[in-house]
């Protein structure tokens, strides 16, 4: 059992890290928003909410993979996961697949710690 968990905190940990840091640098391409999602994702932008949206991620996917404080990053993650879900449910229905995968996760790690 203990491998399964560190393969969840292992995989959980690195799609936040690598979609929080890509939400900075780009390095991985993603097709554009179309309609009210692009409207939404630009507010965002334009607030600065989604600066903490992706320090949220980078730190609670650190938090997680590393192991150092995983209840804390799980805490950290939880609302990003529901703005996640939120998101793909009512503006981009495309991405609500990964959407669930990562809430499967996150409930497996919840349950666990």
């Amino acid at each position: 059992m203990e491998i399964v968990i560190l393969l969840v905190r292992v995989v959980l940990g690195l799609i936040f890290i690598v979609f929080g840091l890509n939400g900075w640098f780009h390095f991985i391409p993603l097709p554009p928003r179309q309609g009210r999602a692009a409207e939404f994702i630009g507010a965002m932008i334009g607030t600065g909410y989604f600066n903490v949206i992706l320090i949220l991620q980078v730190v609670g996917g650190l938090l997680v993979l590393i192991g150092i404080s995983v209840p804390l990053g799980l805490i950290l993650l939880g609302p990003v996961i529901v703005n996640i879900l939120m998101f793909h449910f009512f503006m981009d229905k495309k991405g609500i697949g990964l959407a669930l995968f990562i809430l499967v996760l996150w409930l497996f790690l919840l349950w666990h710690y």
